[in-house]
């Protein structure tokens, strides 16, 4: 299985001959928009820096060798009252299972934690402001035990949203487990284990 960072918390993953693209962004700055082709592309909801579904041109011949399960959630932590609701992806090829917690706004309780127990990769937002901040996101990590962790939605000088923290805020806090900073955008799973920062590029 292959996952590239495609900016924000866009990701395409790809197994075999089949691919699948989440949360395509538009209008986010210093990343443009998504351009890319998948044979599925999902939102986590429905706010342009993760639902721009145009930016994916689907390939509806391409083989479909994932299961992918959906996991109710908040975009933060009073119900949706705020933000509305946010929906997890929960991906499953090769015997690996990837979660995509989308703009997880609230700390995950009881039922969402075992679904997510022992995920092989975690796409987890580390900013802040419109989801879970830094010190959340760790909370996060503890209670699932994810074996990869994957940081996403956060800014990095020109790239992201200015109100969000940034990626150093969270790696602050995750001392203890050790980190890769990828050269590339991509990586091969599950071969890295720990926390990896994968290198947006354009």
């Amino acid at each position: 299985m292959k996952i590239e960072w495609l900016g924000l918390s866009c990701f395409k993953i790809t197994s075999g001959k089949g691919s699948l693209v989440l949360d395509p962004f538009t209008g986010v700055r210093g990343y443009g928009e998504v351009n890319t082709s998948a044979g599925q592309a999902f939102k986590s909801h429905n706010h342009g820096d993760h639902a721009f579904l145009d930016g994916v041109k689907l390939v509806p011949e391409e083989e479909n060798p994932f299961t992918v399960t959906t996991l109710d959630s908040f975009h933060d932590d009073v119900g949706g009252a705020k933000r509305g609701p946010n929906t997890i992806h929960l991906v499953e090829a090769e015997g690996i299972r990837v979660a995509h917690l989308g703009d997880l706004g609230h700390l995950p309780g009881d039922e969402l934690v075992k679904a997510l127990l022992g995920v092989d990769i975690l796409l987890l937002p580390v900013g802040g402001f419109y989801t879970i901040d830094a010190a959340a996101a760790k909370k996060v990590v503890e209670l699932v035990k994810p074996k990869t962790v994957v940081p996403m939605h956060y800014r990095d000088g020109e790239y992201g949203h200015e109100p969000i923290g940034t990626l150093e805020d969270f790696l602050g806090l995750m001392e203890g487990l050790p980190t890769a900073k990828l050269a590339g955008n991509s990586f091969e799973t599950p071969a890295l284990r720990g926390i990896v920062v994968p290198k947006f590029s354009k």
